[in-house]
């Protein structure tokens, strides 16, 4: 039975116990406010209709129980049409599963090991296409001592390594992907490693899985770091693989941007440059201070925006961030845009189904439309800049009295870390965005 006070999620995500210096989480079960799996339960039909507007306020104001997260997510990130039965989904699931299954046989076709349990950290490939014929560049992972090198086993043995010898050298995108393996491999040893779940090895290598066939699937971005922190809990909430991967798809569909580089710059930048214009509206003064120490590329906040936040809570805080963020942006128009090409007779019947309802959008959406937002050239901006905006704001005196240099800046975020409060920067970044909306009208 939950308590009034509220019972500590900490249980549910159980961290190593050598690792002692976790930031202790502040999100707290709560009944009557947290969304729990009787309340969510109930929110559908006996057909499966699910009334999203009913479930929103609640995550806001609670948050999401650790045993419904991964569904809940599914629906917040656009996988599932609330309007849809529980016969639709089903049929979507499936299909979803076999057309994940199908990218991963390709990718298994290219490089055996992916889908063999193992993963590697080493090398695999030179720049210009050449196989690295080393048997200790197969490798598998003991989370407690880090990579260590064996030689390889049944499926990373030369005898079926054939699918990689038999590459085309001149083909670009295969060895850009093979490039990218032994990165996603350090970068998945290195992920969330305070935590129980990751000392499987069966664990780490359904996430270097993931990243691999996504890297694959995405002609344009592929992989890039930090993918691996916005992956991570999508594999930890949700059992099936194929599940994970789309509900990761799907926030990637958010986020590529930010990891769309080119020689001359980052894909972040444009929310960075959001972030400066947003600043110079609310807090000019701390705007100007900021330029004046040459900060004003804002690039200081870059990790924030890059992984929404994971490095500055606990891995519990950061889950409920994204979801009372995602609870507050939540449009109804966002399966629309993430759906899968349908038949004429199928888009006909979707159609009838599915109007925009102002009652099912998020707080923050509903503050965008009331502003006609949605009618300006750009898109409105996403929350994560206003979080970001939030935490400046807090800490302005800070930065206005103590910070005499880029450093000083820096060390002054830093030092936020583990010590934000989720709910707090969420009430922030509502305000500010609120106040944002009515000075830049006027302006």
């Amino acid at each position: 039975m939950w308590r009034s006070r509220g019972v500590p999620a900490d249980s549910f995500y159980q961290i190593r116990p050598e690792c002692t210096d976790v930031p202790v989480t502040r999100f707290k079960i709560k009944a009557g406010k947290t969304l729990s799996a009787r309340k969510w339960h109930a929110a559908f039909t006996p057909e499966g209709y699910l009334d999203i507007g009913k479930t929103l306020s609640r995550i806001y104001r609670g948050g999401v129980h650790p045993s419904i997260k991964g569904e809940v997510w599914e629906f917040l990130l656009g996988c599932y049409d609330p309007k849809s039965t529980f016969d639709e989904r089903d049929h979507i699931r499936q299909r979803r599963r076999m057309q994940y299954a199908k990218w991963k046989e390709e990718c298994r076709q290219l490089f055996p090991l992916v889908g063999s349990g193992q993963f590697i950290t080493a090398p695999i490939v030179t720049e210009n296409g050449q196989l690295i014929h080393d048997p200790l560049v197969q490798k598998e992972t003991n989370p407690a001592k880090g990579p260590v090198a064996v030689l390889p086993q049944d499926n990373g043995s030369p005898s079926n390594m054939d699918g990689a010898n038999n590459l085309e050298k001149t083909d670009k995108r295969v060895v850009q992907w093979m490039l990218t393996l032994h990165q996603i491999g350090l970068d998945v040893i290195r992920t969330d490693r305070t935590l129980v779940f990751y000392e499987k090895q069966e664990n780490l290598s359904k996430l270097w899985d993931i990243l691999a066939v996504y890297a694959w699937i995405d002609k344009d971005v592929g992989y890039g770091q930090g993918m691996s922190d916005l992956c991570s809990p999508m594999v930890i909430l949700l059992d099936d693989e194929a599940d994970a991967f789309w509900c990761f798809e799907r926030l990637m569909r958010r986020l590529r941007g930010n990891f769309r580089c080119t020689d001359n710059s980052v894909g972040v930048e444009a929310q960075l440059s959001n972030l400066a214009s947003v600043t110079q509206v609310i807090d000019p003064k701390l705007h100007k201070h900021l330029e004046h120490l040459g900060g004003g590329d804002y690039l200081f906040a870059f990790r924030m925006l890059m992984v929404l936040f994971r490095r500055e809570f606990s891995f519990c805080d950061s889950l409920y961030l994204w979801e009372m963020m995602w609870a507050l942006e939540y449009d109804p128009d966002l399966f629309l845009m993430y759906e899968e090409p349908q038949s004429a007779s199928e888009r006909a019947e979707s159609s009838k189904r599915k109007s925009k309802s102002i009652r099912q959008c998020g707080k923050y959406e509903r503050e965008n439309l009331k502003n006609k937002s949605k009618k300006n050239a750009e898109d409105p901006l996403p929350m994560s800049v206003f979080l970001v905006a939030s935490v400046l704001k807090d800490r302005s005196t800070k930065l206005l009295h103590e910070a005499r240099g880029l450093d000083d800046v820096v060390k002054i975020l830093n030092d936020t870390t583990g010590h934000l409060d989720a709910k707090k920067a969420c009430t922030g970044a509502m305000k500010l965005h609120k106040k944002y909306l009515k000075k830049a009208k006027k302006l």
